[in-house]
């Protein structure tokens, strides 16, 4: 930014002087027009990468961040993420009914065709994650190497994070 200013402050002064009548630097000025439209272009690019990036950190990690991710973020960029988190929930609660859609549950398709919706993992948590409340109101201690038996729905946000791990067998 600090070039793109500086390019631009030295094009209006050569302006002025080609409004005067130094016609030699209409070349120079164009140079440097091109040159702040390519920086426009590259630093439009690397903004709009960060905008797909924080879109994707929503749908991988849920709609809290880690602090560790944040920290690298701006104010900006925190805002932008908040404005998509309530957008994509206002429109999540929008389809699916009474208790809206979770378009984030499944981000994989399941290897069977057949497979209930309420159906239980058995998980291994992979490090200390603390309290973990459960539909009917019960908490579980989500400790390192404990395993638990949960609803799937309930802890696929918790494997895709890293937290569990779905145990086969």
């Amino acid at each position: 930014l600090e070039e793109m200013r500086a390019l631009y402050e030295r094009n209006q002064a050569d302006v002025s002087e080609a409004k005067a009548g130094r016609t030699d630097l209409i070349f120079l000025i164009r140079f440097r027009h091109c040159c702040l439209l390519r920086n426009q272009r590259c630093l439009l690019a690397y903004l709009y990468d960060r905008l797909l990036r924080i879109r994707a950190l929503r749908w991988e990690y849920g709609s809290v961040l880690p602090n560790t991710i944040q920290f690298h973020m701006s104010a900006e960029e925190v805002e932008w993420f908040n404005r998509y988190k309530k957008s994509l929930a206002t429109y999540m609660r929008s389809v699916g009914g009474e208790e809206g859609l979770d378009l984030t549950q499944d981000i994989k398709p399941p290897k069977s065709l057949y497979i209930e919706a309420s159906a239980r993992f058995l998980v291994r948590c992979l490090k200390d994650h603390g309290e973990f409340e459960v539909d009917d109101g019960t908490t579980i201690l989500l400790k390192k190497n404990s395993q638990h038996f949960l609803p799937r729905w309930k802890c696929e946000q918790l494997i895709r994070q890293g937290v569990l791990e779905h145990v086969l067998s």
